[in-house]
C-alpha cells in the first residue's frame, strides 16, 4: 500500500509510536502530521489499526515541501530577537546580524529544495543495512 518511492512500511503508525521514537508529546506529532496531511503527504487511518501512512511519492516531495507544510518554523534558534524592543544592545546586534541571519536561512531553505525524501529514504536504508544492531528508531 506504500505509494510509489516510499520507504516499505507494515501499516500505519499512531502519534503515539512516532512520539515515543521522538522523544515528545502525541500531540505535537498529530499538529504536524495534519499539517502534512493537508498538505497531501500523509493520510489518517481511524480505528482499531490506524494511524499514520504515506501518501505521496517520495522522490517528489521536498524538505522544502515539508516546511512549508508544517508551517515554516524557525529555522534557526538564534536570530533576531525583538524581547526588549526599547533595548539599544538588542537594535544595534538585530542590525548588524539580520542581513547575516537572512542570508542563512535563504541558503538552507535552498538547500531542503535540493533534498528528496527518497533520497533520505534511501540514506536510512543503507544505514540501517550496514549495521544490523541499529534500527529507524527505538
Amino acid at each position: 500500500m506504500s505509494p510509489k518511492g516510499a520507504v516499505p512500511e507494515d501499516g500505519p503508525v499512531t502519534s503515539e509510536i512516532m512520539a515515543k521514537a521522538m522523544t515528545t508529546n502525541p500531540v505535537v506529532i498529530r499538529r504536524i502530521m495534519a499539517g502534512l496531511r493537508d498538505a497531501g503527504y500523509v493520510r489518517a487511518e481511524k480505528g482499531h489499526g490506524g494511524g499514520w501512512t504515506l501518501a505521496c511519492d517520495l522522490a517528489k516531495v521536498t524538505l522544502r515541501n515539508i516546511y512549508d507544510a508544517v508551517g515554516e518554523p524557525s529555522i534557526l534558534a538564534m536570530g533576531n530577537r525583538t524581547e526588549s524592543p526599547r533595548c539599544v544592545v538588542e537594535e544595534a546586534v538585530n542590525a548588524k546580524l539580520g542581513k547575516s541571519f537572512d542570508e542563512a536561512e535563504a541558503l538552507l531553505l535552498a538547500r531542503f529544495s535540493e533534498v528528496t525524501l527518497a533520497m533520505l529514504a534511501t540514506d536510512v536504508r543503507r544505514r540501517l543495512k550496514g549495521s544490523s544492531h541499529r534500527r529507524a528508531h527505538d
